[in-house]
C-alpha cells in the first residue's frame, strides 16, 4: 500500500485544530463563535473520515497518523457538541471514537517524529469528552472511565517521549509541536475531570482531588515551557515553506490556550483565566494565518500544475 495520504492528514488535523478552537471559545464564553467554528470542523471531519475509509481498506498501518488524529478530532467534536447541549450526538461520537481508538491503539506509528505522540493525544481526547459528558449527564462511572484514560494517556506520553527524535526540534516540519500539544491536552483532561466533580456525584476524595490538581497544573506548566522552547527553536531554525504538518503547531497553540482556561476554571484562578483568553486569541490568529497559508499554497500548487500540463502539450 502507498504511504499515508496528505489529503486525509490535512483534513483530520484541520478538524482537530478547529474543533479545539470551538472548545476554547466556548470556555472563554464566546458561545456563538464556538458554534460557528464547529461547522468547518465537522465538514473537515467528514472529508477526513471519507478519505480514510477509502484508503484504509488495505490496512491501517500506513494511515495510522491520520486515523489517530481523526479519533482525537472525533472526541473534540463530541466535546463541542456537548457544550452546545447536544448530549446524544456527543455520546454517539464518544462511542465511535472509542471503537476506532480500540482498533488503532496497537497500530504502530512509524518513524520518530512528533506523530509518536498521537496515541497520547487520541487517548486524552477521549478522557476530555468522557469527563465532559460525565458532568453533563451526571454519570459517575463515565468520569471514572475517563480517569483511567487520563492516566493511560500519560503513560503513552512517556513511551512516546523515549521514541521522539530530539533533532525534530531543529528539523521538524510542524508535527514536532505535538510534544507540547500532548501535554496540553493531558492538562485539559485533568482540568475537565476536576470540573466534573460535584456534590451530587462526589467523584473524588480529598487525596484524589489534590493529585489531579497537582498533575493538571504541572502538565500545563510543562506545556507552556515546551511551547516557548519550540517557538524559540522556530526562530533559530525557521521553516519558510508551508507543510500540512504545520497544523499540528496550530493544534498545540490552541489546546494550550484551552487547557489554560480549563485549569483556571477548575481551580478558580481569575488571573489565569485572563492569561488563557489572551493565549486563545493568539492561537486563533495562528489558526487564521495557517488557513490563509494553506489556501495560498494550494492556489500556487494548482497554478504550477496547470503550467506543467500546458508544457506537456
Amino acid at each position: 500500500m502507498s504511504g499515508p495520504s496528505p489529503f486525509a492528514t490535512w483534513w483530520a488535523t484541520y478538524a482537530l485544530a478547529t474543533g479545539v478552537v470551538s472548545v476554547g471559545l466556548d470556555s472563554a464564553g464566546y458561545e456563538i463563535l464556538s458554534r460557528v467554528a464547529l461547522v468547518p470542523a465537522c465538514a473537515a471531519w467528514l472529508v477526513a473520515g471519507a478519505g480514510l475509509a477509502q484508503r484504509a481498506q488495505g490496512g491501517w498501518r500506513a494511515e495510522a497518523p491520520a486515523a489517530l488524529t481523526t479519533v482525537a478530532a472525533t472526541a473534540v467534536l463530541g466535546t463541542g457538541f456537548s457544550a452546545a447541549g447536544l448530549q446524544p450526538l456527543a455520546e454517539a461520537l464518544l462511542a465511535l471514537a472509542l471503537l476506532l481508538w480500540a482498533v488503532l491503539l496497537t497500530v504502530e506509528v512509524r518513524g520518530r517524529r512528533g506523530t509518536v505522540f498521537l496515541r497520547c493525544v487520541a487517548t486524552q481526547g477521549l478522557a476530555v469528552l468522557g469527563a465532559t459528558l460525565a458532568a453533563a449527564d451526571t454519570v459517575a462511572w463515565l468520569a471514572h472511565a475517563a480517569l483511567v484514560l487520563f492516566w493511560l494517556g500519560l503513560a503513552l506520553y512517556g513511551f512516546a517521549l523515549f521514541r521522539f527524535e530530539p533533532r525534530q526540534v531543529e528539523e521538524g516540519h510542524g508535527d514536532h509541536w505535538l510534544a507540547a500539544g500532548a501535554l496540553a491536552v493531558s492538562s485539559l483532561a485533568g482540568a475537565k475531570l476536576l470540573s466534573a466533580d460535584s456534590a451530587r456525584l462526589y467523584l473524588w476524595n480529598e487525596e484524589n482531588t489534590g493529585a489531579l490538581r497537582t498533575t493538571a497544573v504541572t502538565l500545563l506548566v510543562l506545556a507552556l515551557i515546551a511551547c516557548v522552547a519550540l517557538l524559540l527553536a522556530e526562530l533559530f531554525w525557521p521553516r519558510h515553506h508551508y507543510d500540512v504538518r504545520r497544523w499540528a503547531t496550530v493544534f498545540a497553540a490552541v489546546v494550550t490556550a484551552a487547557a489554560t482556561l480549563a485549569v483556571a476554571d477548575a481551580l478558580d484562578v481569575p488571573w489565569l483565566d485572563v492569561a488563557g483568553e489572551a493565549l486563545l486569541w493568539i492561537a486563533v490568529a495562528a489558526w487564521l494565518g495557517c488557513t490563509a497559508w494553506a489556501v495560498t499554497s494550494a492556489r500556487a500548487g494548482a497554478r504550477r500544475s496547470r503550467v506543467r500540463t500546458r508544457a506537456r502539450r
